[in-house]
């Protein structure tokens, strides 16, 4: 059995057990530098219902050396090999940038978040009032780094690619011993852009879950928005989706993301399948109340029984409609006497029979 776990509040949403996924449109890097772009991201995000819009926030020279070399798939998306100095450098957005976005998401009608990745950045969004700080998975094992966003007393989503169990205990430990007060949201991700399906591992969802006590989410690295939906199945409370507003422009993220028309897709995906999970509870549905009556069965009397005759199995059959005696009151009805004289393909009702 899952154990329940405490939600997690962030602005006005909660997040975990009971509550509707909170699905963040990742706009990531995707601006190219380009603030009209961003604003475009954020526009087509709320367009399709997403509750959260997800920026990068970095000091470049913070973040890496000068010599360090760009990823396997940095190389294959920009089509050049080299430093990712240069290339983060043309993504990077100002303070005030940071601002702006952040009031043109509130303006739209969905939540900013960011992720920092140095001191300076995690400083800069809890002046601006970041919601919740979004880690990478880049960062689940810099403790240091966590314990000074724990100190923050912001809420935390933890993305947790290249990961082990011990090393995610660690984090969480870090984030934890720095003050963060239980606000943590752990997310399952695959660190590969694209993620092969074969390697999401979507059932590590429930054993986050079982380790850690706090709400579990799927940041989803795969093409498509199916593994999305299947996520939110196997009880993940939170998605996010890296998105773009065209997978051909340049730059390092836009072809492991997802379109808009894509991003409404996925929307309308998870609240179906939200709909479709239901309460758990094991009854009849308003929708089959009204066939009941038709398409179960009664005890009907299968040849004429007199009255005070003692009813046999053999008196007794079961069809359509279930409007007299269940078939399950079988048992307690034969071997009684019958109250009344009871012709062939008559429907039994309590009256028909003497209880005493």
């Amino acid at each position: 059995m899952i154990p329940m776990v405490k939600n997690v509040k962030i602005g006005s949403y909660s997040v975990g057990d009971g509550q509707p996924c909170f699905i963040i449109a990742e706009a990531g890097v995707n601006h190219n530098g380009d603030i009209a772009i961003a604003e475009r991201l954020i526009d087509e995000a709320a367009r399709a219902g997403a509750n959260a819009v997800k920026f990068q926030a970095f000091i470049t020279e913070e973040l890496i050396t000068a010599e360090a070399p760009k990823a396997n798939y940095q190389v294959e998306t920009t089509g050049q090999p080299g430093s990712q100095y240069g290339m983060l450098k043309a993504l990077e957005l100002t303070a005030e940038q940071h601002a702006h976005l952040k009031a043109y998401c509130e303006q739209a009608g969905v939540m900013y978040l960011c992720t920092p990745y140095d001191h300076g950045s995690a400083d800069m969004l809890a002046r601006i009032g970041v919601q919740a700080y979004k880690i990478a998975s880049t960062d689940t094992s810099n403790i240091p780094f966590l314990r000074y966003l724990g100190a923050k007393g912001i809420p935390v989503i933890l993305s947790t690619g290249m990961s082990t169990l011990g090393e995610v205990e660690e984090a969480v430990a870090a984030l934890e011993t720095g003050g963060v007060d239980g606000s943590i949201v752990i997310l399952q991700c695959t660190s590969e852009y694209p993620a092969p399906v074969d390697e999401v591992n979507l059932r590590s969802i429930a054993t986050l879950r079982q380790a850690f006590g706090y709400p579990v989410g799927f940041s989803d690295h795969t093409q498509g928005t199916a593994v999305s939906a299947w996520a939110v199945a196997l009880g993940a409370c939170m998605i996010e989706k890296h998105f773009t507003l065209d997978r051909t422009m340049p730059g390092p993220d836009h072809r492991a993301s997802i379109e808009p028309d894509e991003l409404r897709q996925l929307v309308e995906a998870v609240r179906s399948l939200e709909r479709a999970l239901g309460d758990g509870v094991k009854r009849p549905s308003p929708s089959e109340q009204g066939n009941k009556a038709f398409m179960q069965k009664s005890l009907v009397v299968r040849r004429d029984i007199p009255q005070g005759a003692v009813i046999s199995a053999d008196d007794l059959t079961c069809k359509r409609p279930a409007t007299g005696l269940p078939p399950r009151d079988f048992d307690r009805v034969v071997g009684r006497k019958a109250a009344k004289a009871l012709a062939s393909g008559h429907i039994l009702t309590l009256a028909d029979v003497e209880w005493n």
